[in-house]
């Protein structure tokens, strides 16, 4: 199927009058060079009167023309004044919510370049120029279909439908961000993005959510035969031959010339009589006009085991802390072993999990250092990458999806002062840490289940830095997050949730060295917010004397 270009409004303009004017000019002038005197003959005279209507109707196009498309851009001012007005008086606010995320990177990358084309019709130097000078800055593709499979990864992970998706209302904002809704080209276009990934699942969802929309009477640009056909083809990857037919059926009942709609309903029958002969079942009975229902497909399996039980306790569903171990949760002040700078103000430490200990610090850092934080890291954030395993080459994947800045304790006194509390907190030295990482999750933004420790596999992962595993993990949560967010250990079921100003701590090495594969956690989808986090990963070496070997290997 190819790819078509959504158009900005439901008939893009065309400039053909200009044509039909200039050849009809063309034809008259050329009738006076080669027949002079038509003066001399009325019935020249009156195949003029016959050419002049013809320039006058041309000249009317032309004119409709021109203000059709006056009126498509000025439609289409009106409305981002409108939108520009409401998202510039609080961005974060605005992009907190994810479809107004998408609909963003959608209407840079796809629907300014169609209102460019528009205008380019008749150049408008001021605005060109300046389309030219900012077009840099924009999103592409790849950000258009990145922010569309971040709506079908919080769709999943949530358990959301797609039409509360749709309407904008998810868990936690109802009655927040009204306008931020999917229309059906915007449904659509999701479908596309999933249906060009061959994941024929998230296909039908969106799919069966445009024509859903459209049969309810919105307005739309893309018609409904190209929403069968993809959406038929779609269900037939999922291996429903009866509905594939019926929605192929319809489709043909629309337009009959639909040739490969032909060609494919008379395969989805053949493979439907093969499917039912083997079952030893009758033939189905005709497809009707009837509305279609919407049928419902399991997700598929995919690379990540733990992926039911991470996703549920990103759902809050599945925590295994019961009462009787909460009740053995306390919270203290912490004078990080009577450390000078922290006796006549210690930290609050509270139990956030008994066994692996994690422990949550209150106040760990103030607003005026957050925004200190983000303001030095905000111009050198650049897609997070992961260490890989095999190499130790630090490079970009799939299951992490947030850009990320790494800060030296000598840029500033707020780095420097941060490093030395988490030193004077922990007990541990931040000489050999890493340097602070800030990250920022933006739409979707997540980290799948992982290790912060090399395992035995991947001995060379730390090499170049030569101090040793990380023996832990000190998270500092630098805003708070509406929905979504959370932090979750999928092996022994916990979730934490994000609080703007605290930090949480583990261990992610035993004292004799090995590996605590319990620690293994995730970074959960940001279903509505900005999720901002630092953090510092503590080494091994140095911490000789400050944690010493226990007496077996599990101490």
């Amino acid at each position: 199927m190819g790819n078509k270009k959504m158009l900005l409004c439901s008939t893009m303009w065309s400039p053909p009058s200009i044509l039909t004017l200039s050849l009809a000019l063309s034809c008259c002038c050329w009738g006076c060079g080669v027949q002079a005197e038509i003066f001399t003959s009325i019935g020249q005279m009156t195949d003029l009167i016959y050419t002049e209507k013809e320039l006058v109707q041309s000249l009317k196009e032309y004119i409709t023309a021109v203000e059709s498309k006056l009126d498509a851009v000025k439609s289409w001012a009106n409305k981002l004044e409108v939108l520009t007005r409401a998202s510039t008086s609080d961005p974060e606010g605005y992009l907190a919510h994810p479809v107004n995320a998408y609909k963003l990177m959608k209407r840079l990358n796809t629907e300014w370049s169609a209102l460019e084309s528009l205008v380019l019709h008749d150049p408008s130097d001021g605005f060109i120029s300046n389309m030219t000078a900012h077009r840099q800055y924009f999103p592409d593709e790849e950000d258009e279909r990145g922010a569309a499979k971040a709506l079908m990864r919080l769709q999943d992970t949530y358990k959301l439908d797609s039409e509360s998706f749709a309407r904008g209302n998810l868990p936690g904002i109802e009655g927040i961000h009204s306008d931020a809704v999917l229309t059906v080209d915007d449904c659509y276009d999701m479908g596309k993005t999933a249906y060009n990934d061959a994941d024929y699942y998230h296909s039908v969802l969106w799919m069966q959510q445009a024509l859903k929309q459209m049969d309810a009477g919105e307005e739309h640009v893309v018609t409904k035969v190209d929403v069968l056909d993809y959406l038929s083809y779609s269900v037939y990857q999922m291996g429903d031959f009866p509905r594939a037919i019926e929605l192929t059926r319809r489709l043909v009942a629309i337009d009959s010339s639909h040739q490969r709609a032909g060609g494919n309903l008379r395969y989805f029958e053949k493979l439907l009589s093969q499917q039912l002969r083997e079952m030893n079942q009758e033939g189905q009975e005709p497809a009707t006009e009837k509305p279609i229902l919407l049928g419902t497909y399991q997700r598929p399996k995919d690379y990540l085991p733990e992926r039911e039980a991470y996703e549920a306790l990103c759902r809050g569903e599945g925590v295994q802390m019961t009462e009787a171990r909460r009740s053995r949760l306390f919270c203290r002040y912490q004078d990080g072993n009577r450390s000078p700078r922290l006796l006549l103000k210690p930290m609050l430490e509270e139990d956030e999990w008994d066994n692996p200990h994690i422990v949550r610090y209150l106040n760990a850092l103030s607003d005026q250092e957050i925004e200190k934080i983000k303001e030095l890291a905000k111009p050198r954030l650049a897609r997070a990458t992961v260490r890989d395993p095999k190499t130790g080459v630090l490079t970009t994947a799939n299951y992490r999806v947030s850009k990320s800045a790494w800060l030296e304790g000598e840029e500033d006194p707020v780095i420097e002062r941060v490093n030395q509390r988490i030193q004077d907190i922990t007990g541990l030295t931040t000489q050999t840490a890493e340097l602070l990482q800030v990250a920022n999750y933006g739409v979707g933004g997540q980290y799948e289940p992982h290790f912060d420790f090399s395992r035995r596999d991947e001995p060379d992962a730390f090499k170049t830095l030569g101090t040793g595993n990380r023996v832990a993990t000190f998270l500092n949560y630098m805003s708070d997050v509406e929905a979504g967010g959370a932090t979750v250990f999928p092996v022994f079921g916990a979730a934490i949730y994000p609080k703007k100003g605290t930090a949480v701590f583990w261990y992610n090495l035993f004292r004799s060295g090995e590996g605590d594969y319990r620690t293994r956690h995730a970074a959960c989808p940001v279903l509505v917010g900005s999720k901002w986090v630092s953090n510092k990963w503590i080494h091994e070496r140095g911490q000789e004397f400050r944690r010493p070997c226990g007496l077996t290997e599990v101490d």
